[in-house]
């Protein structure tokens, strides 16, 4: 108990992203757009699920919770980043680094978890389109959105607690611009070759096991779609399914370069640039992505600007 409390009186120090040069100032510029679009961009996702009748279905609930989740990730760590850049201080509490460290894990968790629910969710309006309202009702939609949540929290619960709890020593400078799992591990005394392996294959198998479900619906998926006869349904399956693989795709092959690479081949420029890569760019794509190639959302849209320009 005295070590918690004598750790929790001393701040970390993040590195961040930019100096005080002109071009880093560009960049930073630059990564607030995105920010921003993000923001907008997964709050018009959820305002228009939420107030368009037609897109109360299963579907798209997920989708909202997809958009809720990169909203709250995107705002977990870009804020904290441009206040210690604006202000000029590189702090952060150690309750906070907890904090943020407890968020970013459990909404990356509850992603991977929902975006491979969401395959079964193709998979059934594919290969069973007449049961779908039995198999994909609402309440299954909120059990998934439930497990989703639920795993990721606990998962990032259980890593949290853990890791905030051994000893740190040394300069206390976190080579990141959050609190990341393996910027913070590195600052502990100590041997960590157990947990650090233990950590390590545990988030191997929360990635892998997403990546086998996914993979194992569109297999099923794909045969379905080449005993298809019609062309026009082909097409209409593909499109179905194609906004999901590329968010699918997205986010996973970040997280894999993110996490599943040796430590002896990572390096801290590197990990900024993948974590830069799903934790800002994969949540601002998103929405543009199903806003774009979905059919049903675009009309919502539309709709809504229609009503705007026109009151």
């Amino acid at each position: 108990m005295w070590r918690w409390n004598q750790t929790a009186l001393e701040d970390f120090i993040l590195q961040g992203l930019f100096d005080d040069s002109f071009n880093h100032l560009c960049l930073f510029l630059l990564i607030m757009l995105v920010f921003l679009t993000a923001v907008s961009g997964n709050s018009l996702t959820i305002l228009l699920i939420c107030t368009d009748p037609r897109l109360h279905t299963p579907m798209y609930f997920l989708l909202s919770q997809l958009s809720l989740m990169d909203l709250m990730h995107v705002s977990t760590t870009i804020p904290k980043m441009a206040t210690n850049y604006l202000s000029g201080k590189k702090s952060i509490s150690f309750v906070g680094c907890a904090t943020q460290h407890f968020m970013y894990l459990s909404l990356g968790g509850a992603e991977c978890v929902l975006l491979a629910l969401m395959s079964y969710d193709r998979y059934v309006a594919i290969c069973h389109p007449l049961r779908y309202t039995v198999l994909m009702s609402s309440r299954v939609g909120v059990m998934m959105a439930v497990i989703s949540w639920l795993s990721g929290s606990v998962n990032s619960l259980i890593h949290t607690s853990v890791l905030m709890n051994f000893p740190f020593c040394g300069s206390r400078i976190i080579h990141h611009f959050y609190c990341e799992f393996p910027a913070v591990l590195k600052l502990v005394c100590g041997d960590m070759t157990v947990y650090e392996n233990t950590a390590y294959i545990s988030t191997v198998i929360l990635l892998l096991l997403p990546i086998i479900f996914v993979s194992t619906s569109y297999g099923f998926i794909l045969h379905s779609v080449m005993q298809m006869r019609s062309t026009g349904s082909k097409r209409n399956a593909f499109a179905t399914c194609s906004s999901h693989l590329t968010v699918v795709s997205l986010f996973f092959g970040a997280c894999m370069f993110s996490y599943m690479r040796p430590r002896s081949q990572r390096t801290p420029l590197q990990d900024k640039v993948g974590s830069v890569f799903y934790s800002i760019i994969t949540p601002t794509l998103n929405p543009l992505i199903y806003t774009l190639r979905n059919k049903d959302v675009a009309k919502a849209l539309k709709k809504v600007l229609r009503r705007d320009i026109f009151t």
